[in-house]
């Protein structure tokens, strides 16, 4: 990410906002999504400073694995109660769950 882009964390916002109820989404899609293919870990970072409006529990590393340290068990209850399933390792079940990003342009 550029760091000349102030326009970055708010069009992650915009595309989080959009991931559908019992939906996930990746933080490398969401940085491709906000026009930033190789900064999903600035996607985190958007994470972990986001509005409260923000379902920030939508989203989810890449093979499904669920981050956010202390916030982890938390993140897993809130997906779980959307519906959300989770893989026997504890995953979520990406090829069931991950929004395509159809819907909205950002």
């Amino acid at each position: 990410m550029s760091a000349g882009d102030p326009g970055f964390f708010p069009r992650v916002y915009e595309w989080v906002r959009r991931i559908p109820y019992g939906k996930v989404a990746s933080y490398g899609q969401l940085a491709a999504l906000a026009g930033h293919p190789r900064a999903p870990r600035q996607v985190g970072t958007a994470m972990r400073l986001c509005p409260d409006d923000i379902p920030w529990h939508r989203v989810v590393r890449t093979d499904g694995s669920v981050t956010g340290g202390d916030f982890s068990q938390a993140r897993r209850a809130m997906l779980e109660a959307e519906g959300v399933p989770f893989l026997p390792d504890g995953r979520v079940d990406m090829a069931v769950c991950q929004w395509n990003g159809d819907g909205a342009e950002a």
